[in-house]
């Protein structure tokens, strides 16, 4: 993407909408787009543009000739630093209709599809801590703000927290995080105080070397807590020592993991998962299921909206006795065995095997015996073969990741016809190409979204699909 940098000034911009990136938007009268730093819908601004971009200006106010009613007082100290919680300073009932008229915005626009009829979004009780998993960095370079940097004092470097954007190699300390429950803040902020103490040596990004490299942090609805330490080598002594020290200080944490990762990347996927103390899972609750959570499983980060969510899909989907389903794209299972007791018999496809493993054995552990699941990649296992062996289909239920469908699975479900196809998406604009691909044989009966992560512009969205009554 084209940038350059500029120097302009604009009066009297009204700010209409707010971006991925939770900058407002706003068109001057000529048609150019700005990106405004610190603004919502609703502002009216003068502003300085100081760099251009391929279809937008980016900017930042000079003088607010009107604040926005929406516009609130963010509640987390770290705003606008660590850059995880972008809409802090937009109302969150301002969030919920910017997320639900982008979605519409999306389909229409992008898909060109006409919609039967779209449902308010739903939004969340609690619009902070509702987070059931956190990830935070080591780093021997932290961010250093203005203040810190004039300070003319001794400057710790060393921090625990989120990198800061753009900047890959530092991270924002962070002293209070609203998205998880404690004792989530106090586990983080003893391990970093005790780290400090003791001159643990914390990882260097771009050295490659260190001693504590990462810390992960999850909990459910129970109650249940789990913490894994990633250290990027080994040291027996220090190592026990730490973990010991977490176990006396926080005795309520039932799962005290670790691993060794002297890798290039800090992902645990391909790691071993070693046992300090109590057990190697926590239990989260779905209704009366219950699903083992692991170090590596993947579980909706908001286990209350997830509820929501699969609420929603099962009543676009008025499942039948009768019914055969297929679950695309079916992670660790949960929406297949949510729904097992409502069909016949539901298949679950999905290509991460530990994902697999943990689908098989929450399964097993709730005792549902009409639930199957197949490890493959879906463009190549989602074939006539398959359904040969599990039977056709009556409803779909897929759930993609970010970019969507591949064109081979869009064109085997076009070509199974199934009655209805229920599709969630994290991304409604990949949702919305797909569902284009679609219509010559589907209608779009129904859409809802789901506001599963509030204070940033990531929402979920539901459309119900219908077979066209002259492909029935």
């Amino acid at each position: 993407m084209s940038r350059k940098k500029i120097n302009k000034t604009e009066y009297g911009l009204d700010v209409i909408d707010i971006n991925s990136k939770g900058l407002g938007v706003a068109k001057s009268k000529k048609g150019v787009v700005y990106f405004i730093k610190n603004t919502v819908p609703g502002d009216i601004v003068d502003i300085h543009a100081y760099k251009k971009r391929k279809g937008h200006f980016e900017a930042e106010p000079i003088k607010w000739l009107k604040r926005s009613s929406q516009r609130t007082k963010p509640t987390c100290e770290h705003f606008g630093l660590c850059g995880g919680c972008k809409l802090q300073h937009f109302s969150y009932d301002g969030q919920l209709n910017s997320k639900e008229k982008g979605v519409i915005n999306n389909l229409k626009h992008i898909g060109k599809l006409k919609i039967n009829k779209s449902l308010p979004i739903v939004g969340a009780e609690n619009p902070f801590y509702y987070r059931n998993k956190m990830e935070f960095s080591f780093s021997n370079k932290r961010w250093l703000t203005t203040d810190e940097i004039k300070e003319d004092a001794i400057i710790e470097h060393r921090g625990l927290g989120f990198h800061k954007p753009g900047m890959w190699d530092k991270v924002v300390d962070i002293n209070k995080c609203h998205l998880q429950a404690n004792p989530s803040n106090e586990i983080r902020n003893a391990i970093r105080s005790y780290a400090l103490e003791k001159k643990l040596a914390f990882f260097d990004h771009r050295q490659q070397s260190g001693f504590l490299r990462t810390l992960m942090i999850r909990n459910t609805l129970a109650g249940e807590i789990m913490v894994l330490i990633q250290f990027y080598k080994e040291d027996k002594e220090k190592r026990e020592l730490l973990l010991n020290f977490i176990q006396n200080k926080f005795p309520e944490i039932i799962s005290l993991m670790y691993c060794i990762n002297s890798k290039g990347n800090d992902s645990i996927y391909d790691q071993k998962i070693y046992c300090h103390s109590g057990n190697e899972f926590i239990t989260e609750y779905l209704d009366k299921l219950q699903f083992r959570i692991t170090p590596k499983s993947f579980y909706q980060t908001n286990p209350k909206q997830a509820k929501i969510l699969y609420d929603v899909a099962k009543s676009f989907a008025q499942l039948k006795s009768t019914d055969i389903v297929y679950d695309l794209y079916t992670g660790t299972g949960t929406i297949a065995l949510y729904l097992a007791k409502y069909c016949a018999k539901v298949i679950g496809i999905e290509s991460v095997s530990e994902a697999i493993d943990s689908a098989k054995l929450n399964a097993e552990i709730n005792m549902i015996k009409n639930a199957s699941f197949e490890l493959g990649d879906m463009k190549d296992c989602f074939n006539d073969n398959f359904i040969s062996r599990y039977g056709k289909a009556d409803v779909v239920i897929t759930d993609p990741p970010r970019n969507g469908m591949h064109k081979d699975v869009i064109k085997q479900l076009l070509k199974l016809e199934p009655k209805k196809i229920v599709y969630i998406s994290c991304n409604s604009s990949t949702q919305a190409r797909d569902l284009e691909f679609m219509k010559s044989k589907y209608e779009v009966v129904m859409s809802q979204a789901v506001d599963m992560f509030p204070q940033t512009h990531h929402v979920e969205n539901i459309v119900l699909l219908k077979l066209n009554s002259n492909n029935e």
